[in-house]
């Protein structure tokens, strides 16, 4: 290919030469100037990067985002890109949930309006002080539990079962028995961390899914199984869209949310299960009433047990 002036490029990829500048002064591009008029030329390779560009700022990735996406893809560093391309779809699930929670609110105004024909001032206040809640409650969670350090050293210490991890085996060996998952059915493992649940679903010939905010537990998962499906993200803004799978499993992680984050989770599980998925948590969890309250208000019939009397584990299947 005949390397092409700024102009030609600009018009090929629909852009202004500007925009081409401007990546070029970010330090995103570095086209061959020519030594007698320092005019920019741009070969295929150029081009080709600033098509990748163009598609990252399409799906929303910041700049500074893009030139470490670029610097792995010079190295040729798949791992490292596909984590920055699955940071930048967590961020875009957490922004899409946060605007289809607003269109609701607005949504629930409407339907205020036509009733009564004006919006009470309270019943206002009370929809975006929950819109409010519902995102504050998604923002503010954090990794205080370093689980990326912590992941080359998860079996051995599951592997104890004592502290956290009491009954680890029995309490995973009873989530498959209670799910009962048959051929054909796609689950989603929450807080998959090294895939032990989910390689137990994987053994059966269930194909899952697994969700973790720790880029390192999902490799180690991913060497051990490699026909998981590993993505990044939390339990406040699960990386897939509505209606995917036909169970939820999670096992030793719910218990690190608050209770108010634990039925926003809930609400996650129920927006990306089919009509009639099923959700089974357990772990060390010091209360599970506020969550049999949210599964009857919503539908679902509950099976709980104490697993030897110390590990809670609750089984839900939707009845309408």
């Amino acid at each position: 290919m005949i390397p092409l002036q700024i102009k030609e490029v600009a018009t090929k990829l629909n852009i202004s030469p500007r925009a081409i500048r401007f990546y070029e002064e970010k330090g995103l591009i570095s086209p061959i100037k020519q030594a007698h008029n320092q005019y920019r030329t741009f070969t295929e390779q150029d081009i080709w990067r600033l098509q990748t560009i163009l598609s990252l700022r399409e799906a929303g990735m910041p700049l500074e985002s893009i030139k470490h996406a670029l610097a792995e893809m010079d190295e040729d560093n798949i791992q490292e890109l596909r984590y920055y391309l699955e940071l930048q779809r967590s961020v875009l699930v957490a922004k899409w949930l946060e605007m289809k929670q607003v269109i609701e609110t607005t949504d629930h105004m409407i339907t205020l309006l036509k009733v009564n024909r004006t919006l009470p001032l309270e019943a206002i206040y009370k929809l975006a002080e929950g819109s409010k809640t519902l995102k504050e409650q998604r923002t503010a969670w954090k990794d205080t539990w370093h689980y990326d350090e912590l992941a080359p050293t998860h079996d051995e210490r599951a592997a104890s079962h004592s502290g956290e991890y009491t009954y680890y085996e029995d309490t995973l060996n009873l989530i498959v028995k209670w799910v009962s998952a048959i051929q054909g059915e796609h689950g989603l493992d929450l807080g998959t961390g090294t895939g032990n649940l989910a390689g137990k679903f994987i053994a059966g010939g269930i194909h899952m899914s697994g969700v973790d905010q720790s880029k390192e537990m999902l490799r180690h998962s991913q060497r051990k199984y490699p026909t998981l499906e590993g993505r990044l993200g939390n339990f406040l803004a699960i990386p897939y869209l509505e209606g995917v799978f036909d169970f939820v499993v999670s096992s030793f992680a719910f218990h690190h949310l608050t209770n108010e984050q634990q039925l926003l989770a809930l609400t996650e599980m129920r927006r990306v299960l089919k009509p009639r998925g099923r959700i089974c948590i357990a772990g060390p969890m010091s209360s599970l009433l506020h969550l049999s309250h949210w599964f009857e208000e919503n539908g679902y019939l509950l099976k709980q047990q104490l697993i030897h009397t110390v590990i809670p584990i609750i089984y839900a299947v939707p009845i309408r």
